[in-house]
C-alpha cells in the first residue's frame, strides 16, 4: 500500500511541506503585519506529475481560509490553480492575488 506523504505547516521554515522519496516539495510564505504572503512553489524533478504542488496549494488556501487570514499571492503556480479552480477563485476579501 502506497501511503500518501504528509503535508505539514512548518512554521521553522515558514513553508507548507510534505516529504516523499526522501526529498521536499513546499510552498515558501512568509508573514508581516498579519498578512501571509505566499511566495513560491517548489516540486523536486523527481516528484513532479503527481499533483504534489496542487495538494500543497489546497493546503495552503484552506488554511488561510479556516484561519481567516488576509493573503497576498506572489507564487505563479498558486495563482494559476486558484484562478483554475472556481471553489478559491470565488473567495472575496481573504485572498488577494497579486503579481509581480
Amino acid at each position: 500500500m502506497v501511503r500518501a506523504p504528509l503535508i505539514k505547516n512548518n512554521t521553522d521554515r515558514q513553508r507548507f511541506e510534505m516529504e516523499a522519496d526522501g526529498e521536499f516539495a513546499y510552498v515558501d510564505y512568509r508573514i508581516d503585519n498579519n498578512v501571509l504572503y505566499l511566495m513560491h512553489t517548489f516540486v523536486p524533478e523527481k516528484l513532479r506529475g503527481r499533483k504534489l504542488g496542487d495538494q500543497l496549494a489546497k493546503l495552503a488556501l484552506n488554511y488561510i481560509q479556516q484561519n481567516k487570514i488576509t493573503s497576498k499571492i506572489y507564487c505563479p503556480f498558486i495563482t494559476a490553480f486558484v484562478k483554475s479552480h472556481p471553489e478559491y477563485s470565488a473567495w472575496n476579501g481573504n485572498l488577494t492575488t497579486t503579481i509581480d
